[in-house]
């Protein structure tokens, strides 16, 4: 049998199941996330993107985690007090994970290995990395953190139906 994204749960922010196979069928953009991070103005394009693909079958999901230079170093209600306040964020949030080493969630070990950064790494450098995964949830596209929400568009338009 295939493991899809799909398959995999995860934890919600406020600590509630979160299966990802809620979301069957519809492509998700997965992307670990931080608060203090440079690249946290991507909140905003994220929440856009939520917004304009959101009605067409889009999930974005946001996946705090404090590996890199702790830069998410708050509580449940802290991350997402500061996401609403700063970025208006209604996507999707889960708990904290951790992206790279033993501790990794299965998620993001399955996500690494469907997509090796174009470096051919594995690991996760930084947050803000995405990965753009189709309506079945075996396609799996990695994007660096620098890449900005808004320049997925086309590989995002391309999952959705017209």
């Amino acid at each position: 049998m295939t493991v899809r994204v799909h398959d995999f749960p995860a934890t919600s922010l406020d600590g509630k199941p979160m299966p990802l196979s809620a979301w069957a069928g519809q492509p998700l953009l997965i992307v670990n996330v931080a608060s203090q991070c440079g690249y946290t103005p991507q909140y905003a394009g994220l929440e856009q993107l939520w917004k304009d693909y959101g009605p067409r079958g889009l999930v974005v999901i946001g996946f705090p985690c404090n590996q890199f230079g702790g830069q998410e170093p708050g509580g449940a209600e802290q991350i997402a007090a500061f996401c609403q306040r700063n970025y208006g964020v209604s996507f999707p949030l889960s708990a904290k994970v951790e992206v790279n080493g033993p501790g990794a969630a299965p998620l993001f070990v399955h996500l690494k290995a469907a997509a090796p950064a174009a470096d051919g790494r594995a690991d996760i450098p930084w947050n803000f990395a995405k990965f753009l995964v189709s309506a079945d949830g075996a396609q799996v596209q990695r994007f660096a953190p620098g890449a900005t929400p808004d320049s997925l568009r086309p590989r995002i338009e391309a999952l959705l139906p017209a």
